[in-house]
C-alpha cells in the first residue's frame, strides 16, 4: 500500500509544494538577515530636533568717559593778563569772571571812537536844525528856493549816516574791550591753567600756543563706546547699559543710551554710541576707561543649535539634516553664540532632525542610521 502511495500523483504534488514553501522561507529569512546586516553597517548619527528660541547675550567692550561739555578758553585780543580769578579745580558758574586782561591801546581806540561819535552827533544836530528852519521858512512862498531845501535835506541825511557809522564803530571797539574779560560759558570745573598774571596773550604770538584755561562740565558725563558692526542692530535709544571702572571695582554704574551716530567709522567699522551718566558726587572723572556691559536681547526668535552641530568648512557653513535616512547638508549663516549654543539662519523646517555632532566625514547624501540623542535634565 505504501508503495502505491509513493507513486500517487497527488502525493508527489503535495511533496513538491511543501519543499517549495521551505525553500521560500529559507530565502526570505536569508534576505532579511542580509538587510539587517546592511542596516547594521550604516553609521549611527545622534540627532536632535531643530527648534526656535531667543538667545540673549551681552557685549563687553571698552569705553571712555568724557566731560559732557569741554572748552578751551583763549584770548581774542592781543593783551596782557591782569588778574586771575580761578585756578585748577575751581568750580565756576556760567558767566563768572575767570580772568581779566588789559590792553591800553583798546582804551585809546574806545576814547577816539567815542569822540568821533559825539562830534558827528553835534554836526547832525546842526544840519537837522538848519533843515527844519528852512522848511518852516519855505512855507512862505518865494522865501526859500526848492533847491536850497533839497540840499539841506540831503546834508542832514548824510550827517545822520555819518553819525550811525560813528555809533557802530564805538560799539565795535566797546565789544572788543569786553573780550578782555573772559567768563565761564557754562557751569563746570577748571581743569587746566597755562598763564600767570603779566603773561602776554593773544590770537597769535608767544603765549598763545596753549589755552588760558580748560573748562569741563563734570556733573554730567558722556560714556563713549564703539559698537562693532555685527551688534549695532541690537541697540536703540534709552537702552540701559552697565559699566565698571578700575578706581571703583566694587561698584557697577548705569548709563542710558542717548546718541547713536547712525553710521560706521570707516577705520574701526563700528558705530559711535554715547550714553549720559549722572555724576553729581564726582566719583567718575573725565578720561577714565570703563568696562562697558551691553545687554543684547534677541528681538525675534530664530533657530538655536549646539555649536557642535555647525560645520565651518572652507567652502561653506552648514548643518546636517537627516531626511528619510539620508544626510543632507543645509547651508546656514551663523549669528551670536552663548554657552555652547549658536544662532543659525537658513532654509530649514521646525522640528527637523539634525546631527548633534556634525562633521565633513558625514558626506552629503549618504545613508545613515539616525538615533535620537538623550536630553540632559
Amino acid at each position: 500500500m505504501n508503495q502505491m502511495n509513493k507513486y500517487n500523483p497527488v502525493f508527489i504534488l503535495l511533496s513538491c509544494t511543501l519543499m517549495l514553501i521551505s525553500l521560500v522561507r529559507c530565502n526570505s529569512s536569508e534576505g532579511n538577515t542580509h538587510k539587517e546586516d546592511a542596516k547594521a553597517d550604516l553609521p549611527v548619527v545622534e540627532t536632535i530636533p531643530l527648534e526656535k528660541g531667543k538667545l540673549s547675550t551681552s557685549l563687553h567692550i571698552p569705553g571712555e568717559l568724557i566731560s559732557f561739555q569741554q572748552v578751551d578758553l583763549y584770548a581774542r585780543e592781543t593783551s596782557f593778563v591782569k588778574k586771575i580769578y580761578a585756578d585748577v579745580g575751581t568750580e565756576v558758574k556760567e558767566g563768572q569772571l575767570i580772568v581779566s586782561l588789559e590792553a591800553p591801546e583798546i582804551s585809546s581806540r574806545l576814547a577816539g571812537a567815542e569822540s568821533r561819535w559825539k562830534s558827528q552827533e553835534a554836526i547832525y544836530l546842526a544840519s537837522k536844525a538848519n533843515y527844519n528852519r528852512l522848511l518852516e521858512t519855505s512855507k512862505t512862498p518865494g522865501t526859500i528856493s526848492p533847491n536850497d531845501l533839497d540840499q539841506a535835506f540831503a546834508r542832514m541825511n548824510s550827517d545822520k549816516a555819518q553819525l550811525d557809522a560813528a555809533k557802530a564803530n564805538h560799539t565795535e571797539v566797546s565789544n572788543t574791550r569786553d573780550y578782555l574779560s573772559i567768563r565761564a560759558p557754562f557751569n563746570g570745573v577748571i581743569t587746566a591753567r597755562n598763564v600767570n598774571p603779566g603773561a602776554y596773550v593773544g590770537p597769535a604770538g608767544k603765549g598763545s600756543e596753549k589755552p588760558l584755561f580748560t573748562l569741563q562740565e563734570q556733573k554730567k558725563l558722556r560714556l563713549v563706546v564703539s559698537v562693532p558692526e555685527a551688534y549695532t542692530a541690537y541697540l536703540s535709544d534709552n537702552d540701559t547699559v552697565h559699566f565698571a571702572i578700575k578706581a571703583r571695582p566694587d561698584k557697577l554704574f548705569t548709563a542710558t543710551v542717548k546718541r547713536l551716530a547712525g553710521a560706521l567709522d570707516t577705520r574701526l567699522r563700528a558705530e559711535r554710541v554715547e550714553m549720559d551718566v549722572a555724576n553729581n558726587d564726582k566719583n567718575l572723572l573725565p578720561g577714565m576707561i570703563a568696562d562697558v556691559i551691553i545687554d543684547l536681547p534677541a528681538k525675534d526668535s530664530t533657530f538655536i543649535v549646539p555649536k557642535t552641530a555647525v560645520v565651518n568648512s572652507p567652502e561653506r557653513v552648514f548643518i546636517i539634516a537627516i531626511v528619510q535616512g539620508k544626510a543632507q547638508w543645509v547651508t546656514v549663516r551663523t549669528g551670536r553664540s552663548l554657552n555652547g549654543q549658536i544662532e543659525v539662519y537658513g532654509t530649514m523646517a521646525d522640528n527637523a532632525q539634525i546631527a548633534k555632532v556634525a562633521s565633513e566625514e558625514i558626506r552629503d547624501g549618504v545613508e545613515v542610521q539616525a538615533k535620537l540623542a538623550e536630553v540632559k535634565k
